[in-house]
């Protein structure tokens, strides 16, 4: 144990609390790690477990989970392996130990109890996050790549958040910011040498400066549009008429049958939903009861109250739809009931799925003026990748995959807020405003790109970021 207390340690002197915190998820597993991070990190440790060795940085060593209260002889309850990171060599910059022992949840509960009860404090969420966010080990758009990383449920997700971690989007920024401070240096010298009759730049000059900066801003404010949806996915609902092949067609995006499908009309009575991902693209797919209005006369069967609930579902979800397929059997002329779904959705992103194209007797194409309509056969296949690229196209707005991508509304609004400062200072320079008046748009546009890092972000901002972390990360 003296060999231990020799390692030395290279937290900051002013992080005063040690933290603690389980690192893996609740309930069961293999493997549980309990985490420690701050000054106290190592010692604290070696009171919670027997050590096999000294601690020695960046080399994995084998302890004993001793149970205090145990009778003599047996204590140990379980083995685990300990690893220990010397500042600033760590996740968190601080001194950091992570102790993984199988994931008995009683087990790793009495090593966080324990280690409270040693002088540690019970993590914040996102704290160990946060503590390297305020180190500079990474800023605020890799910061919250971390919990976009933990949080992916694709593979596209996962890869963007990785790509973030790496920091492509402060690459993609840097430059920018730098020529916005080499303009704002320029104008702040031609209003400090003014008195002296010194020329700073001609109009057109620190026009095509502000250009510089404002154009690869506006193409980074254009990448929301992917960014967004490949972040916070979508819903996409499925609708049209009773037995107009919706659940077929659902089942072959979703690539198994989830939805009940027979011949008979109004097989589905209820909406039914499933994830899926296109082109990396979170997708919440909703199969919905068939649409159709109350018969006009008794020669029809009246629709009963089971259906009719089905029906005011299959409205909700089309209302609350991000996008809508609109499934029409073009083996059958165009009903007038297709006619007056499709008007009411003039304006939102629709695809009309024309679908059991293999049918005798199907047409070429169904009335869908102002929608793009996709031949599909359910049965055969026909259509179904076409009408997934046109699901993607109408998610992204056409918007390809890029590095660096936005993908959050702060990023958003940081790099807006940053464009219209650069707008309005390029207005100012056209209307001969004086220099002093620009600056002030270009500084805002400096502040914007500065909370987008995390620089200047206010503290209340940074604390609502990292309280949707999980505690442990």
């Amino acid at each position: 144990m003296d060999e231990f207390h020799s390692v030395p340690s290279h937290a900051d002197p002013g992080v005063v609390e040690t933290i603690a915190a389980i690192s893996t998820p609740p309930g069961r597993g293999g493997i549980g790690i309990v985490r420690l991070s701050g000054p106290e990190a190592a010692s604290i440790s070696a009171q919670l477990l027997r050590l096999r060795g000294p601690l020695v940085a960046g080399r994995p060593r084998l302890a004993d989970v001793i149970d205090p209260e145990a009778e003599a002889g047996a204590e140990r309850i379980d083995e685990a392996l300990v690893t220990f990171f010397a500042a600033p060599h760590s996740y968190t910059t601080e001194d950091l130990v992570e102790i993984a022992a199988h994931g008995s949840p009683v087990v790793l509960d009495l090593l966080l109890r324990r280690a409270i009860g040693l002088g540690a404090r019970l993590a914040h969420a996102g704290e160990f996050t946060q503590r390297a966010f305020l180190a500079g080990r990474l800023d605020l758009t890799q910061a919250e790549a971390v919990r976009d990383l933990i949080d992916a449920q694709t593979l596209a997700q996962a890869r963007q958040a990785a790509s973030q971690l790496g920091g492509a989007l402060s690459r993609r920024v840097q430059p920018v910011k730098g020529q916005l401070l080499e303009l704002i240096a320029l104008l702040e010298a031609g209003i400090d040498f003014a008195e002296d009759d010194l020329s700073v730049a001609a109009d057109a000059e620190i026009l095509g400066r502000i250009a510089a900066v404002e154009e690869p801003l506006r193409a980074l404010e254009g990448t929301f549009a992917r960014g967004r949806v490949l972040h916070d996915g979508l819903t996409l609902a499925i609708v049209g008429r009773p037995n107009a092949g919706k659940s077929s067609l659902f089942n072959a995006l979703v690539e198994r049958d989830r939805a009940i499908v027979t011949p008979i009309p109004g097989t589905t009575r209820d909406t039914v939903s499933e994830r899926i991902a296109l082109d990396g693209i979170p997708l919440e797919l909703v199969d919905t009861a068939g649409l159709r209005d109350a018969p006009e006369d008794s020669s029809h069967p009246a629709i009963d109250a089971v259906e009719q609930l089905g029906i005011v579902r299959s409205r909700e979800a089309l209302a609350d739809a991000a996008i809508v397929v609109v499934v029409v059997d073009s083996s059958l002329p165009v009903h007038r009931e297709d006619v007056r779904l499709m008007e009411s959705l003039a304006g939102r992103p629709v695809v009309v799925a024309a679908n059991k194209c293999d049918l005798p007797g199907a047409t070429e194409s169904v009335l869908a003026e102002g929608f793009e309509s996709i031949r599909t056969s359910a049965v055969t296949g026909a259509g179904i990748d076409a009408l997934r690229r046109a699901i993607v196209r109408l998610a992204t707005g056409g918007a390809a995959a890029e590095p660096g991508m936005l993908t959050s509304l702060r990023h958003y609004q940081a790099v807006t807020t940053a464009v219209d400062g650069m707008a309005s200072a390029r207005a100012a320079v056209q209307e001969s405003i004086p220099h002093e008046m620009v600056l002030l748009d270009l500084y805002r546009s400096l502040w914007a790109l500065d909370g987008l890092t995390g620089q200047t972000t206010a503290d209340d901002v940074l604390n609502l970021i990292f309280a949707t972390f999980c505690i442990g990360k």
